[in-house]
């Protein structure tokens, strides 16, 4: 939770930022009303997706964890004498669950970045 908590406080200081440079480049003149307004329902679309996401990710690396005590189980099993093949199977869930962990992550960090890029962009015509 707290990863998620620094990245919203990070996304958050970074808009300050740009708000700030925006504002530098334009003369001074603070955001219209209108733009601060769009801003900060922006603002809190992210929060409200970065939510969204930490859910996701917490219920994953709780089945994860779950995973992984299950396959300490089997790891014992198979020292007394169970079954190779559901070993096998099992360390390959195991796999298979860290890959879709990873992949969660790599969505988390897509989703981000595309919210962001059109706030660059929206700086950088500003600026223009």
């Amino acid at each position: 939770m707290t990863d998620i908590s620094a990245l919203e406080n990070r996304i958050t200081a970074a808009l300050d930022r740009i708000g700030r440079g925006v504002a530098a480049k334009s003369g001074g003149t603070a955001p219209d009303a209108g733009q601060l307004a769009a801003l900060e329902e922006r603002v809190a679309s992210y929060q409200t997706q970065i939510a969204k996401l930490d859910v996701e990710m917490q219920r994953l690396r709780k089945s994860n964890s779950e995973l992984r005590a299950m396959n300490a189980k089997l790891r014992e099993a198979v020292a007394k004498g169970l079954s190779p093949e559901l070993f096998d199977a099992a360390i390959n869930a195991e796999v298979a669950a860290l890959v879709a962990e990873r992949a969660a992550e790599a969505a988390e960090i897509d989703a981000i970045l595309a919210e962001l890029k059109p706030l660059i962009a929206e700086a950088g015509n500003a600026a223009s």
